[in-house]
């Protein structure tokens, strides 16, 4: 055997650990289902506007307003769309880089449309306010684990039709990070935008805000959802196309089954925005669920997670941008149960090759907001993105030499140049049994509490925060004028 000097051993690579769910073969199989549905099912197009393009194409029309797509249709599309997608904070700062061909990491954002707000101090569900969103959205852009910010809830405290607009006010006035947003009231959508060009001024090439839509699962697309499109890619922006799926209710309850239809969504969402305007940029994603008939109500599985992963895969194959499951819905506080799902979900971000991860922060089927979550997730991120960045294979044979058997590495030169960038919770003391005695035994959800709260009382404020209210509620306080029938 051969003893080799430490300075012929080479630094090999850096390990990184990764994660692949489906094989080269499997995502052929899985496109060949979702073409299948696509040409043989169809998909339900309500829009007239929208059929006519897809018989311009090509496409085969019903009677009932069903719409039959060829592969080839749907090979253009894919040809069509841009792989990359940047996205910027307002200030024109470019943020966010989506890559359907070599995705680098997930980005993360809190959100989405709760109805509920769960007080931090106390864990009471109350009515979501527009407190609630300004402090939830500071509480976003204090946390530098979180990217963007995504629609937070829908707020009760003013009339309910001018809601959307006030919900986009809070986000831009409160922070200058990218912003992911859901109108409730479809006929208000190209206002709020308008609001925001107003507020901002045009909002492409540098795009900060980014539309969210839904088709209708199983296989339909409705005319809000194409009004909504038409309006987006007019004005420039990128927007996110994402089904959501329960299995056993609006999808097979097979995970394959959920997985080839909701596919078959996807394509039929992106044949359309290319049809609108070619090169249009556009995020595609899935929100995987099932769908329990006993309680009746959808929840997050380990296995809708491994879904997520799959349509990963497969917009990579396609090479178009991803965006996915954020780990919401099935806690009653930030629990245990809350906290195996965002482990779950974050940790396999991190080793999938999933875009965006936009919904942190729901509680109860994402009915109830939790700043808890919120601050517990940033944890899980920092801690979810150490482990993905693995560690490379330096080993330095001639300080282990000089240490030698029983020394210790106290004090050794690479000990004192890296001690410092081990791992540490910025909210969960490493204490010893001793220690935690000492200290009266300390609950790790009391010291989150404390540690949000702090978050809270303290956030960071964009310096033109009461400039852009007074600007937003003067927009708003106008298209009242002019809509009084709003």
């Amino acid at each position: 055997m051969i003893t080799p000097n430490a300075k012929q051993v080479p630094n090999m690579t850096h390990i990184k650990p990764t994660l692949q769910t489906l094989t080269d073969s499997q995502i052929e199989q899985v496109h060949y289902q979702a073409l299948a549905i696509l040409g043989r099912v169809g998909v339900r197009v309500d829009s007239e506007r929208a059929r006519k393009l897809f018989a311009k194409a090509g496409a085969k029309l019903e009677d009932d307003h069903t719409v039959k797509l060829s592969p080839q249709i749907v090979a253009a599309a894919i040809e069509s769309a841009p792989s990359r997608v940047d996205i910027y904070d307002r200030n024109g700062k470019s943020i966010i880089h989506l890559d359907g061909e070599d995705q680098q990491q997930p980005y993360f954002g809190i959100g989405v449309t709760n109805l509920h707000y769960q007080e931090p101090q106390t864990d009471e569900i109350v009515p979501f306010t527009r407190a609630h969103m300004a402090a939830a959205v500071r509480l976003g852009h204090t946390l530098n684990a979180f990217d963007l910010v995504s629609t937070i809830g829908i707020i009760n405290d003013v009339p309910p039709e001018v809601a959307d607009f006030y919900e986009t006010l809070e986000m831009v006035a409160n922070t200058t990070k990218p912003l992911m947003l859901l109108v409730s009231e479809e006929s208000n959508f190209p206002h709020v935008l308008d609001m925001l060009t107003d507020l901002h001024g045009d909002l492409p090439p540098k795009p900060f805000v980014v539309p969210y839509f839904n088709p209708i699962t199983p296989l339909i697309i409705n005319t809000a959802t194409v009004d909504k499109m038409f309006a987006t890619i007019e004005r420039g922006l990128p927007f996110i196309y994402s089904s959501y799926g329960m299995a056993g209710a609006t999808t097979p309850v097979t995970a394959g089954g959920t997985l080839a239809l909701l596919t078959a969504e996807l394509l039929a969402g992106l044949v359309l925005s290319q049809l609108i305007q070619p090169g249009t940029p556009i995020i595609l994603g899935m929100l995987p669920a099932y769908f329990d008939m006993r309680q009746m109500l959808s929840f997050y599985a380990p296995q809708t997670f491994l879904l997520n992963l799959a349509c990963a895969e497969m917009l990579a194959h396609y090479g178009l941008p991803h965006a996915g499951t954020s780990g919401s819905g099935n806690g009653w506080e930030t629990d245990l149960v809350t906290a195996g799902e965002q482990w779950l979900n974050h940790l396999t971000a991190f080793t999938g090759k999933v875009g965006l991860v936009p919904f942190v922060g729901g509680n109860f089927d994402s009915l109830v907001f939790s700043p808890l979550t919120v601050a517990y997730v940033a944890e899980v991120i920092a801690a979810a993105r150490s482990f993905s960045e693995g560690f490379a294979l330096d080993v330095d044979i001639d300080e282990i030499e000089a240490v030698g058997p029983g020394g210790n590495f106290l004090t050794s030169e690479s000990t004192l140049a890296h001690y410092r960038q081990m791992y540490r919770s910025a909210v969960f003391e490493r204490l010893s049994l001793e220690a935690w005695r000492e200290k009266g035994q300390p609950k790790a959800l009391e010291q989150l509490r404390a540690h949000t709260l702090e978050l809270m009382r303290n956030p960071k404020i964009p310096i033109d925060h009461d400039a852009l209210i007074e600007k937003g509620e003067a927009f708003i306080q106008q298209f009242v004028q002019k809509n009084p029938c709003t």
